[in-house]
């Protein structure tokens, strides 16, 4: 990380414990917009602030540069024999990379939100937000562990549960680490078309069958699909006819189980979690639901693993940015510093901004899924629950826009870097390699917007939750903000005339889902930033409300203007306050 990028030095935390709550005294996060998230969610997650600090400073401390060596010059290796010629299938690490692996479980990022004071998903999601801007493959197994987690917690059979839970909440250095084990060699997101089969054995399962593309595959703990069979060998087919079942890597004595890494992926990026080709040969595990419930479960798994995707992207653009804002200000071209030309501000200013909108809906969906987790409301008994809709709707859009817009802020910053930005001496080229596979991971684009077409239908309650919430944003806006609300409310005009017609259509909404859902993302995302602005206005600030007219230029002007900033003026003399996130007293010309 860039030295002027870098997050302060904060005090550490005891090796033997989980870091402690600090006093407000203590140092702050180094990321200002994510302090005033924190502050709008309230006490019961402002006050996890002090730990979020100082697992910052352990991100950019020691992450940071395990992340970068394991990245160039130590990725994990499979040993698949040991020198004797003995089958011992296990996948090695270099010592960096086990030491921060184990640490990341220690702090509590999966432990956290369990036991007798749980902290807020909130605040792990923003973890993951932290830890993303250093490592996505270090972030990748967290999301996978917290994911299994809750499934576990929530859903799993008591004994179950009992049994295996307590190994993913430890914090003494030696948790397990979870996987989700749903794609097969004829795609990824046909899980409908699982062929991995599981049989009867008593009190447990003999799954057999290969999962093509399995993150984080020796974990520890994985939940895998699979289709039950009987003693003739028939099955059901589609989705129905799918279990869910937990798959140790281990059995109870020690001995592994019965599956075998075939190899490991050659990846573009992310090259620090180890993604194999998994052959069960009748491994033994333990059925978490039967059909049909096995296939929602799952979804409740990936759902899970779609926020913790948009906080990762949404902090991978604010990394970029961070170090794109570095490298502009200490380096001078043409008789000026970079940061004095105006094409590079309004680069600099659209990563910015942009990012700021990316964090808003990621934590919007980390939100909506505490208040369903908090009602207890739960994904096979409550599927058309208000929340639960709101929270999938929300979800969608936010992984579909963050994960576009990280490519983006990645490509920037390499630009703005120039020759040095495309080479390793700097973070920038790892960051576009990460960057591509939040794009894939948990579903691509095509998938979130089958997913906002089903919240749009009669069954579930979505798309009134959308209405209620941009009409609520626009509603309790101040008049001070009006020429900021008119094209807010005029896209979602359009947006509304826009979803009538896919109702209506089912042929034509399959071909436009991808443009609605882009649209609706546009929409949710500045109505977010103007209930932002209008917090802040209230207490004096108005940087949020110029962050949101810069949104609103950039992304829903009309086409003539759309894109273009506010003149070099306004831009030069705003432009060190908003990339410095100081409050700012706005004047007549700001919001003209």
């Amino acid at each position: 990380m860039s030295k002027a990028s870098r997050p302060p030095a904060l005090p550490a935390s005891s090796p033997e414990s989980r870091p402690p709550l600090r006093t407000a005294a203590e140092p702050a996060l180094p990321d200002p917009d994510l302090e005033r998230r924190l502050d709008r969610a309230g006490p019961a997650a402002a006050r996890w602030r002090p730990l979020l600090a100082d697992f910052a400073r352990w991100v950019a401390e020691e992450v940071e540069p395990a992340g970068n060596h394991t990245h160039r010059h130590a990725p994990p290796v499979l040993e698949s024999h040991d020198r004797e010629g003995r089958l011992v299938n296990r996948i090695r690490h270099n010592p960096a990379w086990e030491r921060v692996s184990r640490e990341v479980y220690r702090r509590g990022v999966v432990a956290l939100n369990y036991g007798a004071d749980p902290a807020p998903y909130l605040v792990t999601f923003a973890m993951g937000y932290l830890l993303s801007q250093s490592s996505v493959s270090l972030h990748c197994p967290v999301t996978m562990s917290g994911a299994v987690a809750h499934v576990l917690a929530r859903f799993a059979p008591t004994t179950l549960k009992e049994r295996f839970l307590p190994e993913l909440l430890r914090t003494d250095g030696g948790a397990l680490s979870g996987g989700t084990w749903a794609t097969e060699l004829h795609g990824g997101s046909d899980i409908g078309g699982t062929t991995t089969v599981a049989r009867s054995a008593g009190d447990h399962h003999r799954l057999s069958g290969l999962k093509w593309f399995a993150s984080n595959a020796d974990g520890g703990l994985a939940l895998a699909t699979a289709r039950p069979v009987d003693d003739d060998g028939r099955s059901e087919p589609g989705t129905r006819g799918l279990g869910l079942y937990l798959v140790p890597l281990r059995l109870g004595d020690g001995r592994p189980n019965a599956l075998r890494f075939r190899r490991l992926k050659d990846k573009l990026g992310t090259v620090g979690v180890p993604t194999a080709e998994v052959e069960l040969d009748g491994a033994m595990a333990y059925e978490v639901a039967p059909p049909p419930d096995g296939f929602r479960l799952m979804m409740e798994a990936l759902g899970f693993s779609r926020i913790h995707n948009a906080v990762a992207a949404a902090g991978l653009q604010r990394r970029a940015f961070a170090e794109a804002l570095a490298y502009a200000e200490g380096r001078s071209a043409f008789g000026s510093a970079l940061t004095g030309h105006p094409m590079v501000q309004e680069e600099l200013l659209r990563m910015m901004v942009q990012a700021e909108a990316g964090a808003a809906l990621a934590f919007e969906a980390a939100s909506s899924f505490d208040a369903v987790d908090t009602a207890g409301v739960h994904a096979i008994d409550d599927a058309d629950d208000p929340r639960r809709a709101w929270l999938r709707l929300a979800t969608a859009l936010a992984k579909y826009q963050t994960a576009e817009e990280a490519i983006a802020a990645a490509r920037s910053a390499v630009e703005i870097l120039g020759g040095n930005g495309y080479v390793h001496d700097y973070p920038t080229p790892r960051l576009l390699c990460d960057a591509q596979v939040l794009t894939v991971w948990e579903g691509p684009a095509n998938v979130q917007a089958l997913e906002v077409l089903r919240m749009l239908g009669n069954r579930y309650p979505g798309y009134a939750a959308f209405l209620a919430r941009i009409e609520r944003a626009i509603g309790a806006a101040p008049s001070r903000l009006g020429s900021l609300v008119a094209p807010i409310a005029a896209l979602f005009a359009d947006g509304r005339e826009a979803v009538a017609l896919v109702q209506r259509d089912p042929a034509e909404a399959r071909r436009h889902a991808r443009r609605l859902m882009a649209l609706m993302a546009d929409l949710l995302a500045a109505a977010l930033l103007l209930e932002e602005a209008t917090a802040d206005l209230a207490s004096g600030d108005g940087r949020k409300a110029l962050v949101l007219r810069l949104f609103v230029e950039a992304r829903l002007a009309p086409p003539p203007r759309r894109g273009i900033l506010p003149g070099r003026g306004w831009t030069e003399r705003r432009f060190a306050e908003l990339v410095g996130y100081r409050p700012i007293q706005l004047e007549a010309a700001d919001l003209a």
